[in-house]
C-alpha cells in the first residue's frame, strides 16, 4: 500500500475509533442507568456534543486547511487556545451545574471539570491530520477508546450522571498524554500565536456559523425539549440516534475526506455523478440499517440500551427515514463544497432552522415520535434543496458557478 493510501486508511480508522467511542459511551451509560438517569446523562452529553462541534468548527477546520512552514505554529497555537477556551467554558458549566437541581446539575458540574481534557484530546486529531500523520491520531484515539470502555464497564449499575461523566472525562488522560507526546517533535521550537483566534474575520467564525445552524441548532432544540417538555424525550431521541452510530462514521468520513477525492473527478458532471452514487449508496445503507434495527428482538435491544430501549425503538422508523435522507443531503453538501464552497451557508441557515421548527412542531402535535418525524422531514427538505442547488450550479457556465 502506498503512503497516501495508508494515510487515507488511517484517517478513516481514526474517525471510526472516535465515533465508536461516542457510541459505546452512550450504550454503556444507557445500560448502567435507569431511563431517567440516562435522560440526565443525555442532556449533559448533548451539551458536550455542541461544544465539541464548536471547537471543531472554530479551531479544527482551520487547522486542517493550513500548509507549509506555519504548520508547527498553528498546531501549537490550536492546542493552547483549545485548552484556554475550554477552561473558560468549563468554568461556566460548573457554575451552571451548581445552580441546577438534582442529578442533571451534578452532571453539568462534572462536565465543566473534565471539559478541557476531552476537548484538547479530541483537537489533537486535527493537528495530526494537517501534519499528514493520521496514524498518530489513530494510536491516541484507539487508546482513548480502550480506556473509556474499560473505565465505564466497571461502574456499578445505577451510577449517577455525575459519576459517569467524571469517569468518561478522566479516562481521556492516557490518550491526551500520548497525543501530546506524539505531537511534541512536530511543534518543538514553535511559538504559539493566540491573537489570530480572537481577531475579527478569523476563518473559524464562518465555520462556526455553519455548524451552529447546521448541527448545533438541532442539538440545542433537543436540549430545549428537556427544558420545557421532559428529559425522557431527550433520552429517547438520543438513544435512537445512538443506534445509527455506524452511519455517522460514514457521514463524517465523507465530510472529512470526500472533498479531495471528489475534486479529482473529471469536470463538474464527473463530480456530480460520483456524489450522486455516493448519496444513493448512503441512503440505501441508512434504510437497510433501520430495517435491521427494527427487526432486532427486544431482548437484544434492551441489552444495548437498557431501560431506554422501549422508548428509543418506537422512534426507529422516523430516525431511519431521517438517516436515509441524511445520506443524500450529506453528499449534496459535499458536492457544493467542491463546486462552490460559499453556496452551503445559506442552505444550512434556512433549512437547519426549518428542521428545528419542524422538530418542535412535531413534538407539539405528536409527542416524541412527532419530534423524530419532524427531524426527518427537515433533513429531507435540506437534501432536496441541496441537490436543486447542485443541479443549477452544474448547469451554469463556469464563470456563473464561480460567482454563485
Amino acid at each position: 500500500m502506498s503512503r497516501r493510501g495508508l494515510a487515507a486508511v488511517s484517517s478513516v480508522l481514526d474517525q471510526a475509533a472516535s465515533s465508536a467511542t461516542n457510541i459505546l459511551v452512550l450504550v454503556l451509560a444507557a445500560r448502567l442507568s435507569s431511563a431517567s438517569g440516562f435522560a440526565g446523562f443525555s442532556m449533559v452529553y448533548v451539551a458536550f456534543t455542541v461544544l465539541l462541534g464548536l471547537n471543531m468548527a472554530y479551531v479544527g477546520q482551520t487547522v486542517v486547511l493550513e500548509k507549509g512552514e506555519r504548520l508547527a505554529v498553528v498546531c501549537r497555537s490550536s492546542v493552547l487556545f483549545t485548552a484556554a477556551a475550554s477552561a473558560v467554558a468549563g468554568l461556566a458549566l460548573a457554575v451552571a451545574g451548581l445552580a441546577l437541581p438534582g442529578a442533571t446539575g451534578g452532571g453539568f458540574l462534572a462536565l465543566g471539570l473534565v471539559l478541557p481534557l476531552v476537548l484538547v484530546q479530541d483537537g489533537l486529531r486535527y493537528c495530526f491530520s494537517a501534519l499528514r500523520a493520521p496514524q498518530r491520531a489513530l494510536a491516541a484515539d484507539t487508546l482513548r477508546l480502550v480506556c473509556v470502555v474499560a473505565a465505564l464497564a466497571v461502574q456499578p449499575a445505577g451510577a449517577s450522571p455525575a459519576r459517569l461523566v467524571l469517569v468518561w472525562g478522566l479516562s481521556a488522560l492516557p490518550a491526551l498524554a500520548l497525543g501530546l507526546w506524539l505531537l511534541r517533535p512536530s511543534v518543538r521550537g514553535a511559538r504559539a500565536e493566540l491573537r489570530p483566534y480572537l481577531r475579527r474575520g478569523h476563518l473559524g467564525q464562518r465555520f462556526v456559523v455553519e455548524f451552529a445552524v447546521g448541527n448545533g441548532s438541532s442539538q440545542l432544540a433537543v436540549l430545549g425539549l428537556g427544558a420545557f417538555a421532559t428529559p425522557l424525550a431527550v433520552g429517547a431521541l438520543r438513544g435512537a440516534t445512538t443506534l445509527f452510530g455506524p452511519l455517522n462514521v460514514l457521514f463524517n468520513s465523507a465530510n472529512a475526506f470526500g472533498p479531495p477525492l471528489v475534486g479529482r473527478a473529471p469536470g463538474k458532471r464527473g463530480v456530480v455523478r460520483l456524489t450522486v452514487l455516493m448519496g444513493a449508496g448512503l441512503a440505501v445503507l441508512g434504510g437497510g440499517w433501520a430495517a435491521v434495527l427494527y427487526a432486532l428482538p427486544d431482548r437484544l435491544g434492551r441489552h444495548l440500551l437498557g431501560d431506554t430501549w422501549a422508548a428509543a425503538s418506537a422512534l426507529l422508523p422516523a430516525t431511519g427515514a431521517q438517516y436515509a435522507v441524511m445520506g443524500l443531503g450529506t453528499c449534496a453538501l459535499l458536492t457544493l463544497r467542491v463546486l462552490n464552497p460559499k453556496a452551503t451557508l445559506s442552505l444550512q441557515v434556512v433549512f437547519s432552522l426549518l428542521s428545528v421548527g419542524l422538530l418542535l412542531a412535531g413534538y407539539a402535535l405528536g409527542g416524541v415520535a412527532g419530534a423524530a418525524w419532524g427531524l426527518a422531514l427537515g433533513s429531507a427538505a435540506k437534501a432536496a434543496a441541496g441537490w436543486l442547488r447542485v443541479t443549477r450550479l452544474a448547469a451554469a457556465a463556469p464563470e456563473v458557478a464561480a460567482a454563485a
